[in-house]
């Protein structure tokens, strides 16, 4: 086998292939779109009666650290990445990271329809001047501090890191330390940034490794996903 060869020629895609067993996997890119709708609607026109703030112990003692900002961006670029990867070089891994985003992203709206959570930790100043803490101004004027638990960066770090952790081309021991160290970097840039809670992260765990088994533990998943 070629392993620098993409596994599927996408330049014989056509409207009417997207059927076909070679093409039939990107259907599942459907969700995204479906998804950002919802979560838009979720952000600017939800009308939650209440929001509950997610706060522990913890998250007085974790400082925040501007130096953060970069891990948490690359989160972009890990998610991206693994799809675009996936798709040229590993369906059957890109099945199962799809798997994962549905139905854990899925779980997650749900909870923010009944649960609706906020967070109230971002600082009202900055003790340094600087870039990052610049940029970070601008970004929580943009970035709501609502519907963050789970913490959606989380999810979707560990749904790259696990699918990561089953492709076939990625079986090196330096791959395994990559995927496994930026996830958790991402993950705690969320706390360092004031971004989330540790029980964002924590809720966040939870729900991956409940849905672990279901999308990548091949009998449990066949049977799962040949129901869905």
């Amino acid at each position: 086998m070629n392993l620098t060869a993409p596994v599927v020629d996408y330049r014989k895609l056509r409207p009417k292939s997207l059927s076909s067993p070679q093409f039939q996997h990107l259907k599942l890119l459907i969700f995204w779109p479906v998804f950002g709708l919802i979560f838009l609607y979720l952000e600017r026109y939800y009308p939650a009666a209440q929001y509950y703030p997610m706060h522990c112990f913890l998250d007085d003692v974790i400082p925040f650290c501007e130096l953060f900002v970069f891990p948490y961006l690359f989160w972009f670029l890990f998610l991206v990445g693994m799809h675009l990867y996936t798709l040229l070089y590993d369906i059957e891994a890109f099945r199962k990271l799809m798997h994962f985003i549905i139905l854990t992203y899925t779980v997650t709206a749900i909870i923010y329809f009944l649960f609706p959570t906020c967070q109230e930790l971002r600082p009202a100043e900055f003790s340094r001047d600087n870039f990052l803490t610049r940029f970070m101004t601008g970004f929580y004027a943009f970035d709501t501090h609502t519907n963050v638990c789970p913490s959606l960066h989380v999810v979707g770090s560990l749904a790259v890191m696990f699918t990561g952790l089953h492709a076939k081309r990625l079986q090196t021991r330096g791959w395994r330390i990559f995927f496994i160290a930026s996830a958790a970097l991402i993950s705690i840039s969320t706390v360092f940034l004031k971004q989330h809670s540790v029980l964002d992260i924590l809720a966040a765990l939870v729900l991956c490794f409940a849905a672990y088994p279901l999308c990548f533990s091949p009998r449990i998943a066949r049977r799962v996903w040949k129901m869905a």
